[in-house]
């Protein structure tokens, strides 16, 4: 299938690895240019070079923490400046600590807003007035399947993607007249460095050696196994693309059926 996505330009934050690596390089097997950024330069660069080798498609990589306005600020000029348009925005960012509510103290409190609900507003921000004067674009936020069901250690980050979802809601209707799609995307359980991140935390506070933690998770997903990264990416490219053209305000899971609920 044809996405219609040669010619796009795309803007994926927290794309050196990852959901957000593999959300950039199908983005780009299907013809897009990309905007790269993330906090680390060296595996940012490294990722980079990787997508123009293996695809040949022309990419951007600007070192720049999410968390920081004005580093949002240069890295949406730098892409402005380098391709002069940009039709899809994917919002993603790092996880706050594990830890239960009173574990956290108010500067983590805070922090998990910057980097999770804050980064948001501040990306589109700056991006949706060009989409805007561009009369079209897509919005895909990548949030947490722990919206809609709750994970013991993952308050400060269903605290802060559940307002995520609160604010596309109200983004899709006020920017569809302007043509401008917003979604959410919910991961579940997939095999990244921050699910691993997560995973030693919880097997050291149940006692648990890693492995057998992990075994034990995947024994709760009706498809009995953990994501790939590969398996998520094309959900987010169909949103992105021209077969989407009526698919706004929507929350999205993709987790092998781990969410149990029946909406």
């Amino acid at each position: 299938m044809d996405l219609g996505l040669r010619g796009k330009v795309a803007l994926v934050a927290a794309s050196s690895k990852g959901l957000g690596r593999a959300v950039a390089t199908e983005l780009a097997r299907e013809g897009a240019a990309l905007t790269l950024c993330a906090r680390g330069e060296k595996v940012l660069q490294a990722t980079a070079a990787a997508i123009r080798t293996e695809i040949g498609a022309p990419v951007l990589a600007v070192a720049a923490d999410v968390t920081r306005p004005a580093e949002i600020r240069r890295l949406v000029a730098a892409a402005m400046g380098q391709f002069g348009r940009i039709d899809i925005l994917v919002t993603n960012a790092g996880g706050p600590p594990f830890g239960t509510f009173l574990d956290h103290d108010e500067q983590a409190w805070q922090k998990a807003l910057d980097l999770n609900l804050l980064s948001v507003v501040h990306l589109c921000r700056e991006v949706v007035p060009h989409m805007k004067a561009q009369k079209g674009g897509r919005i895909i936020n990548i949030t947490s399947f722990a919206v809609k069901q709750p994970a013991h250690g993952l308050i400060l980050s269903s605290m802060a993607k559940a307002a995520v979802i609160g604010l596309a809601r109200e983004m899709a209707n006020e920017l569809a007249p302007f043509n401008i799609l917003v979604n959410n995307v919910l991961p579940g359980v997939f095999l990244t460095d921050r699910y691993l991140e997560l995973s030693r935390a919880r097997a050291e506070r149940l006692g648990m050696t890693l492995e057998a933690f992990m075994t034990k998770r995947v024994e709760e997903i009706p498809l009995g196994r953990g994501g790939r990264t590969e398996e998520f990416a094309p959900l987010v490219a169909f949103l992105a693309s021209e077969k989407a053209t009526y698919i706004t305000g929507a929350t999205i899971q993709i987790d092998g059926g781990l969410i149990r609920t029946l909406l």
